[in-house]
């Protein structure tokens, strides 16, 4: 009977531990996965900015030579990221497929101008840099005209700094809950426990000595749910990967080291700190209060 007994008590001691480790795996899931989010929102808002171009067009007749020294000269800015030269006859045929026929048929003559087409770093999209770097490229004596899509700028900036925004307090709440939620994981493991630290306290047994076996076995469970939690986000990087290779989830360790390192450390202090708290204040109660 004792041994049935026994065994009953050990089931339902490692249903409980698993019941807290999935608890937690979740929770800091949802932790890594707003860390990642937060992390890589700098990345995806530069991607959308590197989309942004800015068109040169140069001056006509304008030998091979000065398109050289130009170009030379546009690589040695600091905001640019890509330059993509367009001939007059390309930027023809580019604007004959737009708009489905060959305009040269019946103008004769080719009015549209070779251009230099260059892309610029995230950190210099926005529409004060815009206008300093237009302004700038135009004292250029074999630049005619800089051109480029100004009402997009201001769209994309505004949009980027509301969704930064909303992103933050989203991350923030959801944070705060998922606290909430691995606090309250902790504290009912150690509450199906009370009678024995109860027990263990009328025998003589201090509180220190009562409290350490808690928070390790809490601290082991925690360290437990931040592995689980740490595989499921790396196999959503890897399959995020293929899919947006843009965003670098898998090649950007620093940000994964530090999401990963986050989820392990939120492991660690929250369950300390809730066990501590949970098993003091089974400790401060009388006999009878442990029944309600």
């Amino acid at each position: 009977m004792s041994k049935s007994f026994e065994k009953y008590q050990k089931r339902r001691l490692l249903a409980s531990y698993v019941s807290v480790i999935l608890s937690i795996t979740m929770v800091l899931l949802m932790v890594g996965f707003l860390g990642l989010t937060v992390l890589k929102y700098r990345n995806l808002s530069g991607y959308f900015k590197e989309k942004v171009s800015v068109t040169l067009y140069l001056k006509n007749n304008l030998e091979e030579a000065k398109r050289t020294e130009l170009k030379t000269y546009l690589q040695e800015k600091e905001y640019v990221n890509k330059i993509n030269f367009v001939s007059r006859k390309q930027a023809a045929e580019d604007f004959s497929k737009d708009i489905g026929e060959d305009f040269l048929t019946f103008l004769g003559d080719n009015p549209l101008k070779s251009y230099y087409e260059i892309g610029l770093k995230a950190d210099f999209v926005s529409p004060a840099q815009l206008v300093y770097i237009a302004k700038e490229l135009e004292k250029n004596t074999f630049i005619d005209e800089v051109a480029y899509d100004a009402p997009l700028v201001d769209l994309l900036t505004k949009n980027i700094k509301t969704i930064g925004f909303w992103l933050v307090v989203g991350a923030s709440v959801l944070a705060f809950i998922a606290i909430l939620l691995l606090n309250s994981s902790i504290r009912l493991s150690i509450y199906a426990k009370r009678f024995t630290i109860k027990t263990m306290q009328m025998v003589g047994a201090t509180k220190s000595f009562i409290r350490k076996p808690f928070i390790w076995t809490s601290i082991r469970l925690g360290l437990v749910g931040a592995l689980f939690a740490s595989l499921l986000i790396l196999a959503f990087c890897y399959k995020v990967n293929d899919k947006l290779p843009a965003l670098a989830l898998l090649e950007d360790t620093q940000v994964l080291g530090m999401v990963i390192g986050g989820v392990f450390l939120v492991a660690i202090v929250i369950t300390l700190f809730s066990s501590f708290l949970a098993t003091q204040r089974f400790l401060r109660l009388k006999t009878d209060q442990l029944y309600f």
